[in-house]
């Protein structure tokens, strides 16, 4: 069975994708990262689907964004937008996925493993630059120049399997892998209960999508 590294925020997408490379025969091990976002119920939600998808392990890795700032998720000072916006959101936390894919090739070198799984999408997302399929190429080739593993004959690949699904077709196969999304936060602004506010984007194309697959919204509100 094949190492893989998944990066896992507890949210529904990269719930999904551990299901994903589990079916796929991967040994998964799972990286969240706490940067300082605005709660943590994302990382204890993460913390209960390694456990129930069967990852290998889970680790958190600990990087404080908040002295840069520049987000809604990493300034208390900006407000999380409750309306669709034009352009790239106040959610958009510079360099997070660099950030976090870097951490994730570190510990996959370490681990002798070959592949990255990241749940990045381009169909339902909020327009993030770094969730483009052109991003996650780019960030591969890099990993390839620059890693003893590929320069030695091992390749990674980076996988990203819901880049190009919609929100509902990600709720449907992960609920037909077994994902139960009622673990799963995705809240920008959660509480500590880990109830979603409703109104973020983030809440915005998650009831969206299970709307648009006709299953019922496990999502605990506020």
């Amino acid at each position: 069975m094949k190492n893989a590294v998944v990066l896992l925020s507890g949210g529904l997408d990269s719930a999904t994708v551990l299901a994903m490379a589990r079916a796929q025969g991967y040994e998964c091990h799972a990286l969240s990262v706490d940067y300082g976002q605005r709660h943590h119920s994302e990382l204890d939600a993460a913390m209960r689907v390694a456990e129930a998808l069967g990852a290998r392990q889970h680790r958190v890795v600990n990087i404080d964004l908040t002295v840069f700032g520049g987000s809604a998720l990493t300034d208390s000072s900006i407000a999380v937008p409750e309306q669709a916006s034009e352009g790239i959101p106040l959610t958009y936390v510079p360099a997070r996925n660099t950030i976090m894919l870097s951490l994730a090739l570190a510990w996959a070198e370490v681990l002798h493993a070959d592949d990255i799984f990241i749940g990045v999408n381009a169909v339902d997302y909020s327009g993030y630059p770094d969730c483009r399929p052109a991003y996650i190429e780019a960030f591969e080739r890099m990993a390839n120049l620059a890693t003893q593993a590929a320069v030695e004959g091992r390749p990674l690949t980076l996988h990203a399997p819901l880049m190009h699904m919609s929100k509902a077709e990600i709720v449907r196969e992960g609920t037909k892998l077994g994902v139960d999304y009622g673990m799963t936060v995705s809240c920008y602004q959660a509480d500590e209960a880990g109830r979603a506010c409703g109104l973020c984007d983030s809440c915005r194309l998650r009831r969206e999508g299970f709307a648009a697959a006709g299953l019922p919204d496990p999502t605990r509100y506020r």
